[in-house]
């Protein structure tokens, strides 16, 4: 991954903070993004300790122009991008759906979903030029677990971003991104 530029969501903790040291260890320039700065200074500072390059951006996934932003930001330090890591995401309230408030559904949607979408959609115009690869994290919920009671939401979520994972793979075939 010499010289290529990656994104990754959520790379505070978790499977996010694992695939930014592991993409920056196989030479990849890494954007950390989390909801602040201050949420992946720990992953920035393991992956320059390992002699890697990182920097560590804040923004809101489920909001557009913070998203824009934080894309642009990476663009500009490197001058590319070629790897999009959609990770973030929430387990969102889990009831029975009779007690689950809208207000907590759209939350789920909002960032499950939207962020995904908004991620890849500030993403895109520098995918199309040199082509790249889009990595979402869905879950088992959403592709063949459905027996969590009260985990409605959070499973759409993740189903509706498998269908869009495939959509998109149709979709940007042609700009040599998958």
């Amino acid at each position: 991954l010499n010289g290529r530029v990656a994104l990754v969501t959520g790379a505070g903790s978790g499977i996010g903070q694992a695939a930014a040291i592991r993409l920056a260890a196989d030479g990849a320039r890494v954007g950390a993004l989390g909801l602040r700065v201050e949420d992946v200074a720990e992953t920035v500072s393991a992956i320059q300790r390992s002699g890697g390059e990182a920097i560590a951006l804040g923004a809101d996934i489920s909001h557009a122009e913070p998203m824009e932003a934080a894309v642009a930001e990476l663009v500009e330090k490197w001058g590319g991008l070629q790897i999009v890591f959609a990770n973030a995401g929430i387990n969102g309230v889990w009831a029975p759906l009779e007690d689950l408030q809208p207000d907590e559904w759209d939350e789920t949607m909002a960032v499950n979903l939207r962020g995904t979408f908004l991620t890849v959609r500030a993403a895109l115009p520098h995918l199309k030029q040199d082509g790249g690869s889009i990595i979402i994290t869905a879950s088992i919920n959403g592709t063949r677990i459905f027996s969590n009671t009260g985990a409605t939401a959070y499973a759409c979520s993740k189903a509706a971003q498998v269908a869009f994972a495939k959509m998109i793979a149709v979709e940007l075939g042609r700009y040599n991104i998958r």
